[in-house]
């Protein structure tokens, strides 16, 4: 397996266009631009050093609902890695054009909390191709180490649609896990999508406006569900341990402006969660935190 070493975070809007560029009739199919058929790249990307900007976590938390802390929200390394996953799905040699993508499901383990103050190493690999029923589900995991140990790590499902799937061959991490009801209201506005994309990075066009996300198949611009993820650990921020893992699987899209209703309950030290639709009952998230 081959290395490709950053020393600062790759830029992120060349790479949201060169996502955007396999999408576009003609030009897709060009050479440079046309993604390889094949297995996935036997590739490790890494980040060195990676600081926290503090005026940027604090905007993050802002956004997102947590309390000032001395330590990261366990959900924002994700930020941090958010443009080696598109430096990884924009190369060519990654199997599958990146638009299109669904983030089907996410795990995030803190093995112990990381310092507003420290400095730690990032990397990214693509671990698994595995079969769906609409597709193709690949796995690509990250980890963020300090000095050595191993502080956090992330493996994201996300399913490219293909005809070459198939029936899931092991039993996905919440299956038959329900969303809990509940009483607390998150009011939803439209800006949702443009106010966590500009501190994520993460621009997809399905998130920002209503024209912009019709031109993907929503009747109107969807939250991210890693916005969803992060609130909901938010609200729960008091009651995590040190280190716990927490699963989430996505389900319908959050339609912006919305109410949605976040419900959750305990059993012994394993806390179940989720947030529902506030009319129609209809479950967006439901996740699972668990002590590591």
């Amino acid at each position: 397996m081959s290395t490709r070493t950053y020393e600062k975070a790759p830029a992120g809007l060349p790479l949201m266009l060169k996502a955007a560029l396999p999408a576009i009739p003609v030009v897709g199919t060009l050479p440079g631009i046309k993604h390889e058929k094949g297995g996935l790249p036997d590739v490790t990307l890494r980040r060195t050093r990676v600081a926290t900007d503090l005026a940027h976590l604090d905007r993050y938390n802002e956004v997102c609902g947590f309390s000032r802390a001395d330590t990261l929200p366990a959900t924002y390394p994700h930020i941090a890695a958010h443009t080696l996953h598109l430096s990884l799905m924009t190369d060519t040699a990654f199997p599958f054009p990146p638009m299109g993508a669904v983030h089907l499901r996410n795990r995030i383990t803190q093995h112990r909390p990381i310092g507003r103050e420290e400095i730690y190493e990032l990397s990214l690999r693509a671990t698994s191709d595995d079969p769906h029923p609409k597709g193709r589900l690949i796995s690509l995991v990250s980890e963020a180490h300090v000095g050595g140990e191993l502080v956090w790590d992330e493996t994201m499902t996300v399913l490219f649609r293909s005809r070459h799937g198939g029936d899931e061959r092991m039993v996905p991490p919440l299956a038959g896990v329900e969303a809990p009801e509940g009483v607390v209201h998150w009011k939803l506005g439209s800006d949702l999508g443009r106010r966590y994309g500009a501190v994520s990075g993460d621009r997809n066009p399905i998130h920002l406006y209503p024209w912009t996300a019709k031109a993907f198949g929503f009747p109107r611009q969807i939250a991210h569900g890693m916005w969803t993820k992060a609130h909901s650990l938010a609200t729960l921020q008091n009651r995590l341990p040190d280190a716990y893992t927490v699963d989430v699987e996505f389900k319908k899209p959050v339609l912006l402006p919305s109410t949605v209703v976040f419900g959750t309950e305990s059993e012994g030290e394993v806390t179940t969660f989720g947030v529902r639709d506030a009319r129609k009952s209809v479950p967006h998230l439901v996740g699972r935190i668990t002590p590591a």
